[in-house]
């Protein structure tokens, strides 16, 4: 049984256009030292996948940066390994007039050739607004065992509110009976997270049909159109999870980080790491008068003054008798002297000047772009 691995870190940029404004929502900042993608393609190398395709569209600059040739991942191979696989243009159409993908299935549309030239049995495709660590290998194997055409990932939970989401309905034995779109949700529901494993073969047969028939979405004109034809399961997924859908999801979601038990959870999986990319910082240096308490603090930041209930970024500097509590501050963030901040999100190199006061909310916390000086 081999698998082959497509990641979409473009498909909800729209759900945070502050932070992917000039990135993927794949490259988005996460935890300290992570980026988003990073858990899709931990779970696909903790299966043994070694071959892994990231779909592309827009602000993929950081994105390439991270990624590298894929070392970090033991992906840097010969053969197989990580390619970016930018949308596919003719010369002879336009691109200006919006000939670029706006949906999943016109994004597969563009890797055909990829697939086509590939021969591993199955494909694993993941988008990157979800926060987990499954197993992709137990469902891979699920997914061998029911002889199923596709398998969805699914989790119970009770969606954020606002946030939108696809309802999965399914018999006794685990079979989709339904797929449905609906917002604000204030029940617990089983949801489809976003992770699909189907056969090679099959997709191809839909990527055909999809060419003659002129379908543009891959849950609506293929999967709802052929329920209870086609042979669809489900896996349900127990772990630890979060989805990013907003801003505020995205704080709220850095801040449960706080929680030794959703780290180890997270990060604690046995033979089941999150890898990512090694910068060879240097440690932290927390100087006298400093106090940390309840914080993410990662590698090569200079701690002055007093940080609670944060997660700080590589590089950050936090000045003496400056106050930063339940912030996120993402990579080579400047906090002068004096400084007050709450509830607030700082992009890459910003730089908060002294005695400066800045408050958000929990439910909406303030952000500051990158490279802004406040």
């Amino acid at each position: 049984m081999t698998a082959v691995g497509i990641i979409f870190p473009n498909i909800h940029d729209n759900k945070i256009p502050e932070l992917t404004k000039m990135r993927t929502l794949g490259s988005v900042p996460f935890a300290g030292r992570y980026r988003l993608i990073d858990f899709a393609i931990s779970g696909m190398v903790n299966a043994g996948i070694s071959k892994i395709g990231v779909v592309t569209l827009n602000n993929y600059q950081s994105l390439l940066d991270h990624i590298g040739n894929g070392k970090d991942w033991d992906l840097a191979r010969r053969e197989g390994g990580i390619k970016m696989l930018p949308p596919f243009i003719s010369s002879y159409e336009n691109a200006a007039a919006g000939r670029y993908y706006s949906t999943r299935l016109e994004a597969l549309l563009g890797t055909v050739n990829f697939f086509k030239r590939c021969k591993e049995d199955y494909v694993v495709m993941s988008d990157c607004d979800v926060i987990c660590n499954i197993d992709i290998k137990d469902v891979l194997r699920q997914h061998v065992e029911s002889g199923a055409d596709i398998t969805f990932v699914t989790k119970m939970t009770t969606p954020s509110k606002g946030e939108t989401v696809r309802i999965v309905e399914c018999d006794e034995d685990g079979n989709v009976t339904d797929i449905v779109g609906a917002k604000n949700v204030a029940e617990k529901v089983r949801t489809f997270i976003n992770v699909m494993v189907l056969k090679r073969t099959y997709l191809l047969n839909v990527l055909d049909m999809a060419i003659g028939h002129g379908y543009t979405s891959f849950m609506q004109d293929v999967v709802c159109k052929n329920i209870g034809k086609e042979t669809y399961k489900i896996y349900d997924y127990t772990g630890c999870y979060a989805k990013i859908g907003s801003m505020e999801d995205y704080f709220d979601c850095s801040m449960k980080l706080l929680d030794a038990d959703m780290r180890e959870q997270l990060f604690g999986v046995k033979n089941r790491p999150v890898l990512t990319k090694i910068r060879n910082s240097a440690p932290t240096r927390y100087c006298e008068g400093a106090k940390v308490t309840n914080s993410v603090v990662a590698e090569g930041c200079v701690i002055e003054g007093t940080v609670e209930n944060s997660v700080i970024f590589r590089g950050v500097h936090v000045g003496k008798g400056a106050v930063v509590k339940n912030c996120v501050l993402f990579q080579d963030t400047y906090v002068c002297q004096g400084a007050d901040l709450n509830c607030v999100i700082t992009d890459k190199n910003v730089i908060i000047k002294d005695n400066r006061k800045l408050s958000g909310h929990e439910t909406m916390p303030f952000y500051i772009g990158k490279n802004v000086s406040v």
